[in-house]
């Protein structure tokens, strides 16, 4: 049986408002303990509907990012099936609590990474992926304020995880340097900010490395066909309303392509 605290984090998963937190004794006490929770919510998320775990993101990548949180390590969550978007959603703001994007780049895996002696490093997962695409990840403030939030409760609830808008997967990914690529996110046609893959922890592959050997740390390993945002090269914008006409969000990555979305 689901405990009571994981449940209405699900129920605030389905109907987003102001979270107030963890209360002892139910407060994850380490970040160990935390992934361990965040694994049991995903069971209690396809339960709920949104289906099976399908991918997974990692947020605090880079500088910009860690000192927005105020967070000086990566931390992941996972993705479900019917969070994931293809090109382009059109999608009511009034689904969220407070919703923000975020400029990603997204690999899908080739083959399973399960642990071994020693730790992953870039090169060795990067002859797991299998291609490469851009992506935004749709991410939802919950919380009556994160700010207040440890570190541990965020991570149990998938680090703001929301949805995300995944483009057209590239095979010969191997040919476009992911270190130099540009990314930009435009809001109603206002650039809103620009970063570069090497702000993603010096490459953006040292980033799945990361997960790769955190799963491994915790049990789990990262599976062929599941996919994973590597964490925004953009500070997150979050939308404020956007009257009549809605918000119109676009991500540009060089050499990846474009995805939006539309919040009306």
């Amino acid at each position: 049986m689901m405990r009571a605290s994981l449940r209405s984090l699900v129920d605030n998963r389905l109907d987003p408002d102001a979270w107030p937190g963890f209360r002892p004794p139910n407060a994850p006490e380490d970040e160990r303990e935390a992934y361990q929770l965040q694994f049991e919510l995903h069971e209690g998320l396809t339960a709920a509907g949104l289906g099976a775990r399908v991918g997974w993101k990692i947020g605090c990548t880079t500088p910009v990012m860690q000192k927005f949180m105020s967070i000086d390590h990566p931390c992941s969550g996972g993705i479900m099936e019917k969070c994931a978007h293809f090109d382009h959603v059109e999608i009511p703001q009034t689904r969220f609590n407070r919703v923000g994007v975020e400029c990603e780049i997204a690999v899908t895996m080739g083959i399973d990474l399960p642990a071994q002696t020693e730790p992953y490093r870039r090169e060795d997962v990067a002859e797991a992926v299998l291609s490469c695409r851009a992506a935004m990840e749709l991410v939802d403030d919950r919380y009556a304020d994160f700010k207040t939030l440890s570190t541990e409760t965020l991570i149990v609830d998938d680090f703001f995880q929301s949805a995300c808008v995944l483009g057209p997967e590239i095979i010969d990914w191997q040919e476009i340097d992911l270190g130099t690529v540009i990314g930009r996110t435009f809001i109603n046609g206002e650039e809103a900010g620009r970063g570069q893959g090497s702000d993603i922890m010096g490459h953006p592959l040292n980033a799945l490395a990361w997960l790769a050997n955190n799963l491994n740390s915790l049990g789990r390993e990262l599976k062929a066909g599941e996919f994973v945002l590597l964490g925004s090269m953009v500070e997150c914008q979050w939308l404020s309303p956007g009257g009549e006409t809605g918000n119109i969000v676009e991500m540009d990555i060089s050499g990846l392509g474009q995805i939006s979305a539309k919040f009306t």
